[in-house]
């Protein structure tokens, strides 16, 4: 069977972990109620790629 093209390395695989960490930690603070949900696209040089950033402000 050929290899995947897309390995993930070290560094993707601690920014992918830390997001979903992060989701789980906010979640709760979103559905609150109290405050305003912005999204932000950034781009993340250790994946490459852009990624969906929302911050809850108060």
């Amino acid at each position: 069977m050929p290899k995947p093209k897309n390995r993930l390395s070290r560094r993707g695989f601690i920014a992918i972990t830390g997001a979903a960490l992060s989701v789980r930690t906010i979640a709760p603070l979103a559905r609150s109620g109290s405050g305003r949900r912005i999204l932000t696209l950034v781009y993340d040089k250790s994946l490459g790629m852009m990624r969906a950033v929302e911050r809850v402000v108060h």
